[in-house]
């Protein structure tokens, strides 16, 4: 399988913290400072190959120059299965909070909402197969390494997903501007599938239908609708706030 590179310095040390194999990491020539002395210590005690390269040869290997300074040849990604986000909140002893995302095209979106459903107690993320943004540098990137501890299960069919996951008792939620109540007016509390869509379209049809309730957020400005990882920020910490607040 073909190897993949991470670039930046707060997502190359999450690796680190992980048992995920590291081929190689690539350093620009120069005197080290702040954490990447951090990363070459952890890399050296796990003896991991260090090169310094310039920095031309950097940014041909990381295919980008918003590298800071390091780039990692990584294994690539390891997609877990439905069955086994649920075993996650199953060993948790906690109710499955699942977020489906309805082809989100943009990885830094979905970098931005996997760092957010991490930082919420999320148990896993659905994306699809096609026509979707897949874990890749980018998303390494802007979820600040969050990707390397939260499950992301690809499936062929959304709408066959949320319906097996019925079957397991999730009561599914969908972000949707046309909602028929605001996401804080109703009950989020246990076994949930929180379904944000795609960026400009929002949830297709299909799906749509398949959702229990269809959830809005109050827009009271000018602008008519948000970010889809604003979307899912907001809706994420309701849950949060439901399950745990006061």
């Amino acid at each position: 399988m073909k190897e993949q590179y991470v670039v930046g310095r707060n997502p190359i040390l999450e690796i680190l913290r992980t048992d995920r194999h590291i081929n190689t990491i690539f350093i620009a020539k120069g005197e080290p400072r702040g954490s990447i002395n951090r990363i070459i210590e952890i890399a050296k005690d796990r003896n991991i190959t260090i090169e310094r390269v310039d920095k031309n040869r950097l940014n041909r290997i990381s295919g980008t120059s918003a590298h800071q300074g390091v780039a990692a040849s990584v294994a690539p990604y390891e997609y877990s299965t439905v069955d086994d986000i649920l075993c996650i909140a199953e060993e948790k002893d906690e109710p499955p909070f699942i977020l489906i995302l309805d082809g989100i095209e943009d990885p830094n979106n979905l970098g931005s909402i996997i760092r957010t459903a991490e930082a919420g107690g999320v148990h896993g993320i659905v994306i699809p197969k096609r026509r979707a943004a897949q874990v890749t540098q980018a998303v390494y990137k802007s979820s600040a390494g969050a990707v390397e501890f939260l499950a992301i299960a690809k499936v062929t069919n959304i709408s066959d997903t949320i319906d097996r996951l019925k079957d397991k008792g999730l009561w599914i939620y969908g972000a949707d501007m046309g909602g028929e109540k605001f996401y804080f007016d109703w009950n989020l509390k246990g076994p949930i599938g929180l379904v944000i869509g795609s960026e400009g379209k929002g949830i297709s049809r299909l799906v749509k239908e398949k959702c229990d309730v269809l959830l809005k957020i109050p827009m009271e400005g000018k602008i008519s609708s948000l970010n889809a990882s604003n979307a899912a920020s907001i809706l994420i910490y309701e849950v949060v706030r439901q399950n745990h607040g006061s």
